[in-house]
């Protein structure tokens, strides 16, 4: 069959999924399938998710995406590593002395927590969509959410360590993997490192004979992929208020943090294509799909949902921009979830292995907030500035380190604790409010590729 163009930007030739006939665009399904699927698998790996729920709610969180954005901005929903310090704060799955522990009853808590972390994109949206979005951008400035950012890979570090601990010989060929491939892979193998990663460690670890097989053998080659005992309903029915309450405080302050990254990879899919989709269909539109599609998965127990780079990176390379092919692999996403075995392969993964591919993840995940702090010009030589992005950081860090973990009170018979997180980000916006000193606008006009456009203003009040 001949390939029609649908158009052409620069010197790329750009198709529709039409043009290249049924075949293809499964293949192109598959693609997109496993380049989101390394990351989105680990979420659950490394809270006690389960693994075949956080499929179905990819793939669906996904699909209701496109529909409410009509269909048109080309981008995947898998799971968010943002919220791991939330859930590592409400239900972690080591105790104090790096032992294992059975996080399953407290992990519905953390999901509600997340569930309502979710109502602030909708918040947002609905904002959005009545005064715009130089308005309501204007109180999340790269000098709050860049420090956020940086503290929740911060934050996650320990846990990272811990699990390389198990067999570091075995989350080095993680490491090694991932970086071989980040770095001097070329096609698809430069764009899916992490799943790379974790099959190569995984795959030595089962050769050297450190993986138990076993609970594959017994599991179904069939299953229903949501269990009521792990969902937030049941948190609800069990009612532990102060748990729930305690969870909301935590977890909620995250997506301001995930909001941000949201609107980088949407800029990021609107410079591939070459289309400004912050405009139209509209940020509000999106952030109205990405908070509900988070608001469903945790519900049923699943990890947020959140905008995928990975899979903005096979746009950039297939030239293939038509969201069909993006919905195609939701729906393989769907599938693989109710197989009980393929859920049991990816649990008896070796803990180092986690390790090996979270270490790479978390550091990452602080390197993006930098970017953010860089690429935007946060100008340190105002004392403001400094403040902020002190206090988010050490109030973060410090207070996840501290002995309790949290900062806590107690109302009535109710005790609340705040994470090192939520006070910092907390903190942060509250400073940013209140100090003088403002020097930036939020521009949605031309979104750049690496994030969004803050546009700084000089002293003499013009943007440069």
């Amino acid at each position: 069959m001949s390939e029609k163009k649908k158009e052409s930007i620069g010197d790329a030739c750009i198709y529709d999924a039409g043009s290249l006939g049924a075949p293809r665009v499964v293949v192109l399904g598959v693609q997109h399938m496993f380049a989101m699927f390394g990351a989105t698998i680990l979420v659950p790996m490394l809270t006690g998710l389960d693994v075949s729920t956080t499929l179905l709610f990819a793939g669906l969180g996904t699909l209701l995406f496109h529909l409410l954005t009509k269909g048109a901005v080309p981008a995947f929903l898998g799971s968010s590593f943002a919220f791991l310090g939330g859930y590592a704060a409400i239900a972690p799955m080591a105790d104090a002395s790096g032992n294992a522990v059975d996080n399953s009853a407290l992990l519905p808590y953390a999901c509600f927590g997340v569930a309502c972390a979710g109502l602030v994109y909708l918040l947002l949206s609905l904002l959005i969509k009545i005064f715009g979005t130089g308005k309501v951008m204007r109180f999340f400035p790269p000098i709050v959410t860049g420090p956020i950012i940086i503290a929740i890979g911060l934050t996650l570090s320990q846990s990272a360590i811990d699990n390389c601990s198990a067999d570091w010989l075995i989350a080095i060929v993680a490491i090694a993997l991932v970086i071989i491939c980040n770095i001097w892979g070329k096609g698809m193998i430069k764009i899916v490192p992490i799943i790379i990663g974790v099959i190569g460690s995984y795959a030595a670890a089962a050769v050297m004979g450190r993986v138990d097989f076993s609970a594959v053998k017994e599991a179904a080659w069939v299953g229903f992929p949501i269990h009521w005992n792990s969902t937030a309903f049941w948190a609800l029915s069990d009612g532990n208020v102060s748990l729930l309450i305690t969870s909301v405080i935590t977890i909620m302050p995250i997506a301001l943090a995930t909001i941000v990254e949201h609107i980088g990879d949407v800029s990021a899919i609107s410079s591939t294509v070459g289309k400004n989709y912050i405009k139209d269909p509209g940020l509000h539109r999106t952030l109205l799909g990405d908070g509900l599609a988070t608001i469903l998965a945790s519900l049923f127990g699943a990890p947020a949902n959140t905008t995928y780079g990975e899979n903005t990176g096979v746009l950039a390379l297939t030239k293939v921009y038509d969201p069909l092919v993006i919905r195609m692999a939701a729906l393989f996403a769907i599938l693989f979830s109710f197989s009980p075995k393929f859920a049991a392969v990816i649990g008896c993964m070796p803990t180092a292995t986690c390790g090996g591919v979270s270490l790479v993840l978390y550091g990452m995940i602080s390197a993006v907030g930098v970017r953010n702090i860089v690429e935007t010009q946060v100008d340190f030589a105002k004392s403001r500035n400094v403040i902020i992005a002190a206090l988010i950081l050490v109030l973060s860090i410090g207070i996840n380190y501290s002995a309790a973990g949290a900062v806590g009170f107690v109302v009535g018979s109710l005790k609340i604790s705040f994470s090192g997180i939520a006070v910092g980000a907390l903190t942060g916006i509250i400073l940013n409010a209140v100090l003088p000193g403002k020097d930036y606008v939020f521009d949605d006009d031309n979104p750049r590729h690496t994030g969004v456009d803050f546009a700084v203003r000089g002293n003499n009040g013009k943007q440069r």
